[in-house]
């Protein structure tokens, strides 16, 4: 280093960090530190991928939740179109039991919360027992008459009878109740 006028020899003059020289014999600043060492980074955050995963939960869970929604919705739904009025249900689902036997047909005149097909074919099968153990077995009934409506329910009732060729006769009375969804289906025969 350079001596500066009027220092005495030997003693080397430093400046200040304001870049004036320094006072003769002053301690020299300590040289600068070193770099940080570059050891372990910190992991930088994965927001993305946090945020791509909730964001996957949440749509899962609406997906999920609107699948037993329109399941619950739907579950009672009719398919097709139920009779224009009670007494044509009831009337409709007698024939298909009693005159046609068949089973898939009564089942499309009941209402989707009463719908058990295994009931239901088990009273075809209980007609058709009767048709085999007796003679020429014919079943008539009245024309079903509406005793009570309010608003989408209504009770309907008819007299059945069974009539054999060998002059056997059987009555009964029977009481249905119908409901209105897409049309007038049966829902409970007693």
């Amino acid at each position: 280093m350079p001596t500066q006028p009027g220092a005495p020899a030997g003693v080397p003059q430093t400046e200040d960090p304001t870049g004036a020289p320094a006072a003769p014999g002053a301690i020299p600043p300590p040289p600068p530190g070193y770099p940080p060492y570059p050891g372990t980074v910190e992991p930088k955050k994965k927001r993305g991928l946090l945020i791509a995963a909730i964001a996957l939960v949440v749509i899962m869970v609406l997906c999920v939740g609107g699948g037993v929604v329109a399941f619950l919705t739907l579950r009672n739904a009719e398919s097709g179109e139920g009779a224009k009025e009670p007494a044509v249900a009831v009337d409709e689902f007698l024939t298909a039991v009693y005159k046609d036997r068949d089973a898939k047909k009564a089942a499309n005149h009941v209402c989707a919360a009463s719908r058990d097909d295994k009931k239901i074919a088990a009273k075809v099968a209980e007609v058709q027992k009767y048709a085999s153990e007796y003679q020429n077995p014919r079943f008539k009934w009245t024309t079903p008459k509406v005793d009570n409506q309010t608003g989408d329910r209504a009770t309907v009732s008819t007299h059945l009878t069974m009539t054999t060729a060998d002059e056997k006769v059987a009555d009964q009375d029977l009481r249905f109740t119908v409901v209105q969804k897409t049309g007038w289906w049966v829902c409970e025969v007693a």
